[in-house]
């Protein structure tokens, strides 16, 4: 996957403003339904925010690298509990 520049990512984040989280970690946390959701919401609607519960942000960060490595995502940035990724969809054949 290709790594975006600073300025796609801004603008990606400013497109993001509006979203409202459509995946939410609960209790379980990373689990492989809370993945293959990510996954698809990812491959529906490439910028998500997903909510991260937890009180220590470096754990909320590592939380949504991991995602982001597993999903093959690019996580973009964490504001609070939520954080946005975005991965471009595969072309339908």
């Amino acid at each position: 996957m290709k790594k975006l520049d600073n300025s796609q990512k801004r603008q990606l984040i400013a497109k993001a403003h509006s979203l409202k989280p459509v995946v939410m970690l609960g209790a379980k946390g990373l689990t492989e339904a809370v993945l293959a959701e990510i996954d698809q919401a990812l491959e529906h609607h490439e910028l998500i925010k997903i909510k991260i519960p937890g009180s220590e942000k470096a754990e909320r960060i590592e939380v949504a690298e991991n995602i982001a490595t597993q999903a093959k995502a690019e996580f973009l940035r964490l504001i609070g509990q939520v954080a946005i990724f975005y991965r471009k969809s595969k072309p339908i054949r």
